[in-house]
């Protein structure tokens, strides 16, 4: 798979053309081997320690190299250079689809999160962790049953002595299996006048006594979600974030990382780019009574406007930069991209899967699923995308009241 045109970078100056040179040069000669096993399309299908321990290799020589966490202050384990510098890093492992840096719940969320709110503590503590691969991430909000509802939160951390002791559960914990730490949502008062002020937001451990994990498998028959459960388990006092009862704020500012309205995060690739010109060329590899179904009119149609579409979310990404083009509804762009992007990759894929006819059906493994079941496997993974994060209802909702100020009822 390729990256679009549409992303191509303009106007660069001569230093971030050479470094941008330099980038490719180091990743052509870096890149890993076939490993012989499937590789995880984004970081929300790691389900086996051989492609764990493949990422987590992979992870390290990117950051070796001072390619990741490029903004981040060289104190705690970064470059301390400007943002652009590791968006043109980003922009090649991109186009030249080398793995992913699997670690995106600490590099995107985590990170970016105890860089701007955190202690000096909490930053020496767990930033350089984070970028090197040595300490895997999880998030621990959603419960089972309570979906995207946050404020129904029921895991408790009971505050005891120097400790809290928590009890609960909480579900899609990606990686929970092998994360060194979880941010977690809880309850500390239940009794609180409005739910949301009940909640605190902890740094917690993933190795404490009391905590287990059970693997999801998911529609692709992969795993890489887990539900962990906590029985009386103890975690030091200090793994609070700022105060207690200050949970749904902290959590607010976690999901804007994690929605993409907010910078920070170290950088690296998350999922494998798949863009309409891989559409494209697959159309013209498939061929309707005798001829590429490229030719065929009706498909081109769709296909031009699947480009526009595409082309319309680069350029959105460009015009959120320019305070003068969003005056009338500021936010607007950078609140609604994930829902804008999603749902535009979810229907991408699913028309991918439309122009394979009768062969769309099979999956991988099957000899003779075109391009071995690949666009199977990343239409099945996209659904994970639009629901984690804020399913695209709710993504609807933040869109409705936040930025056109529709009332909630």
């Amino acid at each position: 798979m390729s990256q679009s045109n549409a992303s191509q970078p303009v106007q660069e100056t001569t230093e971030q053309r050479e470094f941008r040179a330099q980038v490719a040069a180091w990743l052509e000669h870096n890149r890993p081997a076939d490993p012989g096993f499937l590789l995880p399309q984004t970081f929300m299908e790691v389900g086996s320690e051989p492609v764990l321990e493949f990422l987590r290799e992979w992870q390290h020589k990117v950051w070796s190299a001072g390619y990741l966490g490029m903004a981040w202050p060289k104190q705690y384990g970064g470059q301390g250079m400007a943002p652009d510098f590791q968006r043109i890093a980003n922009e090649e492992m991109k186009r030249l689809q080398v793995p992913i840096c699997f670690n995106v719940i600490g590099l995107g969320w985590a990170g970016p999160l105890i860089l701007d709110i955190g202690s000096d503590y909490e930053k020496e503590k767990h930033l350089k962790g984070i970028l090197n691969a040595e300490d895997i991430w999880c998030q621990g909000f959603s419960e089972p049953n309570h979906g995207s509802d946050l404020g129904s939160i029921q895991t408790r951390a009971e505050r005891d002595g120097d400790d809290y002791i928590i009890n609960g559960s909480k579900i899609w914990t990606t990686m929970g299996n092998y994360a060194k730490y979880m941010i977690l949502l809880a309850r500390t008062d239940p009794q609180a006048e409005r739910r949301y002020n009940g909640l605190s937001f902890f740094l917690a451990p993933m190795h404490a006594e009391g905590i287990s994990t059970q693997p999801i498998k998911k529609i692709t028959g992969e795993y890489g979600f887990t539900e962990t459960f906590f029985t009386d388990t103890r975690i030091p006092a200090n793994c609070l974030m700022g105060e207690e009862g200050q949970g749904w704020r902290i959590a607010m500012k976690t999901l804007q990382y994690e929605r993409g309205a907010e910078a920070g995060a170290a950088g690296g690739i998350s999922m494998l780019s798949i863009v309409m010109d891989d559409v494209l060329r697959m159309a013209e590899e498939i061929e309707r009574e005798g001829k590429p179904l490229l030719q065929d009119p009706i498909t081109r149609d769709s296909l031009v406007k699947l480009l526009i579409e595409e082309r319309a979310l680069y350029l959105a990404e460009k015009r959120a930069e320019i305070p003068a083009l969003c005056r009338d509804y500021p936010n607007s762009l950078p609140l609604s991209s994930k829902l804008r992007s999603t749902e535009f990759f979810r229907r991408m894929r699913q028309y991918a899967l439309t122009l394979q006819g009768a062969s769309g059906s099979l999956y991988v493994g099957d000899d003779h699923a075109i391009g071995g079941g690949f666009w199977q496997r990343a239409y099945l993974n996209n659904f994970s995308t639009t629901i984690g994060g804020g399913t695209s209802q709710v993504q609807a909702n933040i869109v409705g009241e936040h930025i056109l100020g529709l009332p909630k009822d």
